[in-house]
């Protein structure tokens, strides 16, 4: 832009906007793709995370503070975002369970929750998965559907929509815009961008401009919108609309109303919560915790393949490494069942690293819609997606375990036994946790793949079975401590062997060597 002789450092997407929005009042921004509607409704929601923002927002007179607005206010977002594996009344369930007041007991919230579903009419579609979408479960309309409800579960006095209606068809457009309608009538305010608005709408209108020619009957009326206000139409006519508008008396009208809105009503009192969010950590930690059960249970394509290929891995190598664990005569033995060990670990760590990654990034994008919602912080989401792994990892690691144990034919000592799944367990965890860490380090999960392989050639390089930590170089020895890998190879080999005083033909004992 500098080379094309702009000389401002910022580009300036606003200019200059001032208006008023009302409790029972539909409000439309409306104007061509790329006018700024979504910007300014993601500045107004406080969603803008980049850029800088200059001017006043005032709610009922007082400045707006983002973490007591973000709990009085809804933001129905373009896409709609939702975790894939609940039900639409479980996904309302979760948001007034983390949205609403405390002091509201659950048969109110349960009483609320059925109200919302009748009034966006998804009664019916109770217990049916949100799925993804363009893929399975609810249709591009209930979705949409579905994103106002979790918004109004949390009975916000203020909603925002982006282009609610965009991407649907006529009947399923009247729908939601029945809905939001519906909302409006119990006196909240709505703020709407629209793209398609209807005849109707533009028949509501009664200030005019003197030589515009009107709208033919049957014309759509968002064609005739971008025609009559376009660059060119203004030549033709010799005008300029935003002049003509800056001399209306509708003008003057919105800037005594903005003026008269932007002082508090006398006997008001600004908006104070005593916490930032509705409610206690425990209680995000358990809601997140009960939401990761259901989306893990329902989740077979994940969990249950999981499973299968730890199964058909743990027969393979206990077919190819048959009995190896009870030779001890040679040194060449040790090395066998250490290279059995070592193929384990990595083969079932790197399929756990790389098959959690897709599975948290869906997640993620709902995260980021939840928590600038004000439903929990960080710690209550990661808390729940480590702790949902724990019994999933642990049955994993239970049929690996018991096969190969038995297979490669190691001591029968319970001892050794629960060293080893021990062991294995631990390591299993890690590598999924990895995986979840190089998700929430990278943009999406084809990025997080490709710098979690990075690390598996590091790990396998220094795991100490390639190379033993002795005939590592010095200046690069302090990586072997570093390698995780490298603590699950050591504690294998030493639990199974350390303490075996048989000779190898060398003389050297089993647990020396």
């Amino acid at each position: 832009m500098k080379a094309q002789g702009i000389s401002e450092d910022r580009l300036e997407l606003l200019k200059g906007i001032c208006g008023a929005f009302r409790p029972g009042v539909l409000t439309a921004l409306m104007g061509i793709s790329g006018a700024g509607k979504t910007t300014l409704m993601d500045v107004l929601a406080g969603r803008k995370s980049g850029g800088y923002v200059k001017g006043t927002i005032k709610i009922s007179g007082y400045p707006k503070k983002q973490e007591t607005f973000a709990r009085i206010s809804g933001y129905c977002e373009q896409t709609d975002i939702h975790s894939p594996h609940v039900t639409v009344y479980e996904s309302l369930l979760f948001s007034a369970w983390l949205r609403l007041p405390p002091e509201v007991n659950p048969e109110t919230k349960t009483m609320f929750i059925e109200e919302v579903m009748e009034l966006v009419e998804l009664t019916s579609l109770r217990e049916a998965l949100v799925g993804l979408p363009g893929v399975n479960g609810l249709s591009t309309e209930a979705r949409k559907r579905l994103t106002i409800a979790v918004e109004l579960v949390a009975n916000p006095s203020i909603i925002f929509m982006d282009e609610p209606t965009s991407g649907l068809d006529a009947r399923a457009a009247a729908v939601v815009m029945r809905t939001v309608r519906n909302t409006v009538d119990t006196g909240r305010t709505v703020v709407c961008t629209i793209h398609q608005p209807s005849i109707d709408i533009f028949d509501a209108f009664d200030e005019e401009i003197n030589g515009i020619p009107k709208i033919k009957d049957g014309y759509n009326p968002a064609t005739w919108m971008l025609e009559i206000t376009s660059a060119a139409q203004e030549e033709a006519l010799g005008v300029n609309f935003a002049d003509i508008y800056k001399n209306s008396e509708l003008y003057r009208r919105n800037k005594a109303l903005v003026k008269e809105l932007s002082s508090p009503a006398p006997g008001s009192k600004d908006l104070y919560f005593q916490t930032r969010y509705s409610q206690s950590l425990l209680t995000q930690c358990m809601a997140c915790l009960w939401k990761q059960y259901w989306s893990y249970w329902r989740n077979p394509p994940y969990n249950a393949v999981r499973f299968l290929f730890t199964t058909v891995i743990g027969l393979l190598f206990g077919t190819i490494f048959w009995d190896i664990g009870s030779k001890r005569t040679r040194e060449q033995d040790v090395f066998n069942s250490m290279g059995s060990m070592y193929a384990a670990v990595l083969f079932i760590g790197f399929q756990n690293c790389a098959s959690v990654q897709p599975v948290v990034a869906v997640e993620r994008t709902v995260f980021y819609r939840e928590r600038a919602t004000g439903m929990y912080s960080a710690l209550p989401y990661a808390f729940g997606q480590v702790v949902i792994e724990l019994p999933y990892v642990l049955v994993q690691t239970a049929i690996y375990g018991v096969i190969v144990y038995a297979m490669i034919g190691f001591q029968w000592t319970a001892a050794k036994f629960f060293w080893y799944l021990f062991f294995m367990y631990f390591t299993f965890l890690y590598f999924t946790f990895y995986g979840m860490m190089a998700v929430a380090v990278t943009p999406n999960h084809n990025i997080a793949a490709i710098v979690s392989s990075a690390f598996f050639a590091i790990w396998n390089l220094f795991s100490g079975f390639i190379i033993p930590r002795t005939r590592i170089p010095i200046w690069w020895r302090w990586y072997y401590w570093a390698c995780p890998v490298s603590w699950t190879i050591y504690g294998l080999i030493a639990s199974q062997y350390g303490d075996i005083n048989e000779k190898f033909d060398s003389g050297e004992t089993v647990g020396h060597f």
